[in-house]
């Protein structure tokens, strides 16, 4: 094995283990803010809930790992070897391709969580998988990333495989995470932080909240989807809004 090819391996293994670090940290931060957001608006909603939340940290730093390797590896790959369609250039695409990409990239992502969530509900695979986030009862602001590796593993790669189909600024790759990570874990809460005006308008009839997705942790056959309802209207599984 050559030194360069030696090198390149130390190198992208080092961007997997800073990625799952900064994607834990990430985690950490993030559920704890809503976490202690919870406990001052709604005090008390998670009281007795500590074994329970014990185990979402673990599940969850483990998915940490899962979703950070190749999310380090792309990253290492965009940077040294120019591998993936990301780009830096504000020019190099038209503007209009900034906020459509992000919402290009929300869809697909969209997309794919609503059938790999439907399919995880099949009865083996929902035994052998999804039962560790439905463990979760009611599911609080540490539950966003409790899964089992099989089902971290099928969120983990999305991002990291549009990158190379589909081009996108660095910006609006930032942004398309962050949306990621705060939805993931607002709709996890088992409360509604977003006003009933807007849960309740027409646009609120087609984005996921806390109320919908709660609905999904009480009944499990509905309610699938990430980001948008659009799936769950089209395929009939829309069953509306619970009151968390």
């Amino acid at each position: 094995m050559s030194d360069s090819l030696i090198s390149a391996i130390l190198a992208a293994a080092l961007s997997a283990i800073a990625m799952t670090v900064i994607v834990g940290g990430r985690y950490v931060i993030t559920s704890g803010l809503f976490a202690w957001i919870t406990s001052r608006v709604r005090p008390g909603l998670y009281h007795g809930m500590g074994p329970q939340i014990g185990r979402e940290l673990r599940w969850s730093l483990l998915s940490a790992a899962i979703y950070g390797i190749p999310a380090g590896i792309v990253a290492w790959g965009w940077q040294q070897r120019g591998w993936t369609r990301i780009y830096t250039d504000v020019d190099a695409y038209p503007l209009w391709w900034l906020p459509a990409s992000l919402l290009v990239y929300l869809f697909l992502h969209d997309t794919w969580f609503y059938w790999t969530h439907r399919w995880m509900h099949r009865p083996k695979v929902f035994a052998a998988a999804h039962a560790v986030h439905h463990a979760s009862r009611p599911p609080t602001a540490w539950a966003a990333m409790s899964f089992h590796p099989l089902e971290a593993l099928t969120g983990a790669i999305v991002v990291p495989a549009l990158v190379f189909l589909v081009p996108i600024h660095v910006a609006v790759l930032g942004a398309v995470l962050l949306v990621m990570t705060i939805m993931g874990i607002t709709n996890h809460m088992g409360w509604e932080m977003f006003p009933r005006w807007l849960v309740h308008s027409p646009l609120g009839a087609w984005l996921i909240t806390a109320s919908h997705h709660q609905r999904h942790h009480e009944q499990y056959k509905c309610n699938y989807g990430l980001y948008f309802r659009f799936w769950d209207h089209l395929c009939a599984t829309d069953r509306g809004l619970s009151a968390p």
